[in-house]
């Protein structure tokens, strides 16, 4: 940014898009193939009647989150957009969020007034996390697939996340996942944060994540 010219590069993130309150923001991260696009993709399907909801995402070098959930069509195109990181997610959600920060604004003013922008990280490991300035709270999904193990070894995408999701639960059984055995080092590693054990993609898999959602908002408000 050209802070020397400020006439011409006016000084941006220092208010939102539209007048009021502005949206709660919420980030997803997690590693690659957990599930975090088809937890963004089902919480879409399950609000947009609520609530006005915005997407932006993260991936490195395309905009194939984005793509995916234009072609799913769970809000309106305007509704979408992505960020390039061109580098290590991390970076674009947790060290430099200018990028992320722009696209919310840009989203606001295109889209007007929203509740909710879910904010999802490119495919990260288990020590992502999201700048305060950049999301309100965290939700980090890891699945029983990537290894029963997961919740045992910590990290602060494990340890600090505001939710947790345990996906594809489903899967336990032709895995080897001990979900009973996960509960308990989640419980290890978190105290009282909550965990949602789930399989977002079947049946009503995404209600308890959508349930947590609804209770942010709700404080959000007051």
């Amino acid at each position: 940014m050209h802070l020397d010219h400020p006439e011409v590069f006016p000084q941006r993130y220092a208010h939102t898009a539209t007048p009021g309150p502005r949206a709660l923001r919420i980030g997803l991260g997690g590693p690659v193939g957990s599930g975090k696009t088809a937890t963004v993709a089902a919480l879409c399907r399950t609000l947009r009647d609520e609530i006005g909801i915005g997407v932006v995402t993260n991936d490195i070098y395309t905009r194939e989150d984005a793509e995916f959930l234009l072609r799913a069509a769970v809000l309106p195109p305007e509704r979408i957009t992505a960020v390039e990181t061109g580098a290590c997610p991390h970076t674009a959600i947790r060290d430099d969020i200018s990028a992320n920060l722009e696209a919310v604004e840009d989203l606001e003013s295109a889209a007007g007034r929203l509740d909710l922008v879910l904010v999802e990280s490119g495919g990260d490991n288990l020590t992502a996390t999201f700048s305060k300035g950049l999301a309100d709270a965290q939700i980090f999904v890891i699945d029983v697939a990537g290894g029963d193990d997961i919740p045992r070894k910590g990290g602060p995408g494990v340890t600090t996340a505001d939710l947790l999701v345990i996906n594809k639960v489903d899967l336990a059984p032709y895995v080897g996942a001990d979900l009973d055995r996960m509960a308990r080092d989640a419980a290890d590693q978190r105290g009282d944060l909550p965990v949602v054990f789930t399989s977002v993609n079947r049946g009503d898999g995404i209600a308890p994540i959508a349930a947590w959602v609804r209770e942010r908002l709700a404080a959000w408000a007051h």
